[in-house]
């Protein structure tokens, strides 16, 4: 077991009001943003956190959400600036924001860029107005497409545009006129996503009617043939990227990377060579005891036992397109690859995977049911 790369989340989880698909941990806002002392808290959990950096600097930073933009650009300046002063930044450090297009939020763009911010991830999920209502979403489409082409201009090394499908009562013709008109704003990088219904959320508890198989499986197959010939790469299983533009955070993720999470119910995952074991740990989830300074922040913290490692690393690898080298599962979790390839023997068997002495490989089979490759080593 070796020491992987290391990123941050830092999870910002005010939203102007909840959407019914969404399972995040956000909570919508009563009064103004607590921002500062809210950054303040933010700089607590990470200090606390700075025995598992174990000397390593951060490839990136990922501030999710709820939704980021709500801060000010001011307290994202005291916020990276005190991230900066605990831990070591790598000089092309990416730096992503997740950002709402609304007008409010976009008047704040470039003050986030100067604050450091060198990444947006824009949602605009549809530009389709009826469906943007139905989503609960408080943008129209004229401001998600003047947010897109404002990010255009700003001084960032790269944007993205999150974008769903599969919306309730949608066609093939509907979701493919979504697509053509991201795509004319020519975004570096694309997140096109199946809208699913998750447990407890109000779509949950009051299901819409979501499109047929058939007409989704159309969806994705053109699709996935529009993406490709505008030149996007699906490197990940719902991300698309010009060359130069892969997520470098969400790839550490999917690499089985390590990531400190500070802020409300975030997640870290740290590797701990010397004592060849993996930790998880989550933090307190709401808003009101995350900022309650007599409480521990970390709400839990577990060690990953070892029956339970080729699972999650092959939970986060088998998202990548690209090969996975045989190297990295011995490296990022200690086990034999004789473990690999005992877990993965029903999947080879079944040509959903192949096999070369350094690599394994998902077959465009296996590409389509990666979760019956994982449901064998449950």
């Amino acid at each position: 077991m070796t020491l992987p790369p290391l990123a941050l989340y830092v999870h910002i989880p005010w939203c102007v009001q909840k959407c019914p698909y969404c399972d995040f941990n956000s909570h919508a806002l009563k009064a103004g943003v607590p921002e500062q002392a809210y950054v303040a808290r933010l700089l607590d959990d990470l200090r606390a956190d700075l025995e598992w950096v174990q000397g390593r600097v951060i490839q990136s930073i990922f501030i999710g959400g709820g939704t980021p933009s709500l801060l000010t650009p001011q307290a994202m300046q005291q916020l990276l600036d005190g991230i900066a002063k605990q831990v070591t930044l790598a000089s092309d450090c990416e730096i992503t924001m997740e950002a709402n297009p609304g007008t409010f939020e976009q008047a704040r763009f470039q003050g986030f860029a100067d604050a450091g911010v060198n990444r947006l991830s824009i949602g605009v999920q549809s530009l389709d107005a009826e469906q943007l209502k139905g989503l609960g979403r408080i943008h129209d489409p004229a401001q998600a497409i003047t947010a897109a082409q404002h990010a255009q201009t700003l001084p960032l090394r790269s944007f993205n545009l999150d974008l769903m499908h599969g919306l309730p009562g949608q066609s093939v013709a509907a979701a493919m006129a979504d697509l053509d008109g991201i795509l004319a704003l020519n975004p570096p990088h694309i997140s096109w996503y199946q809208l699913t219904i998750e447990p407890n959320t109000s779509f949950a508890s009051r299901p819409p009617q979501l499109p047929e198989d058939e007409i989704l499986e159309e969806i994705y197959e053109r699709g996935q043939e529009k993406l490709r010939a505008a030149g996007y790469d699906n490197y990940e299983v719902s991300a698309y990227a010009k060359p130069g533009h892969q997520s470098r955070h969400n790839r550490n993720y999917w690499q089985f990377g390590d990531y400190l999470g500070i802020g409300c119910g975030a997640h870290s995952k740290i590797t701990l060579p010397h004592e060849q074991r993996i930790l998880r740990c989550e933090k307190i989830r709401h808003p009101q005891g995350y900022l309650d300074l007599t409480r521990p922040l970390r709400y839990r913290l577990w060690q990953v036992e070892q029956h339970e490692l080729p699972f999650e690393f092959f939970m986060n690898l088998l998202r990548l397109a690209e090969p996975i080298e045989k190297r990295l599962f011995t490296e990022r979790t200690g086990l034999s690859l004789s473990v690999a390839e005992k877990a993965l023997a029903p999947a080879l068997e079944k040509g959903l995977m192949e096999s070369s002495p350094s690599h394994w490989q998902t077959t465009p089979l296996g590409r389509r049911f990666v979760n019956s490759i994982l449901d064998e080593m449950v």
